[in-house]
């Protein structure tokens, strides 16, 4: 497939996507670019560090601007400060170098990911899996 294939490919199964599967395509991505920024930070890859770790946490900040507080609840005020310990860890990586800080957020974020697949698994036995 052409790189321009893909490209259109991609955002078609993007815009074509249901909320449950954005919501994990998001979780999945942050996942991705923190275990990224892991390994740039062990190679000294500051740069490559600082995109990946940028990226994560503009999916978390997405994340975190999409709480909808009226309909959530104390469940929204909940992932906010999960995302806020997110972002903060990030901040802190990028300052210290210290890897411990990717691992805190991974360990958050797969909790969360993980959390978010059975629940939407539950919703699909519950509607008959649609």
């Amino acid at each position: 497939m052409s790189q321009n294939g893909y490209s259109k490919y991609k955002t078609t199964s993007v815009t074509s996507a249901s909320r449950e599967k954005l919501l994990l395509m998001l979780y999945e991505g942050a996942i991705k670019f923190t275990k990224q920024a892991k390994v740039a930070m062990e190679e000294k890859k500051i740069a490559e560090k600082g995109m990946c770790i940028g990226k994560a946490f503009d999916i978390i900040m997405e994340l975190n601007n999409t709480l909808d507080h009226k309909v959530g609840g104390d469940l929204a005020t909940q992932l906010e400060q999960l995302y806020m310990f997110i972002t903060d860890q990030y901040t802190q990586a990028n300052i210290t170098n210290d890897p411990k800080h990717l691992d805190n957020a991974l360990s958050v974020l797969n909790t969360l990911y993980d959390g978010w697949v059975q629940a939407i698994e539950q919703i699909k036995k519950a509607s008959g899996g649609k």
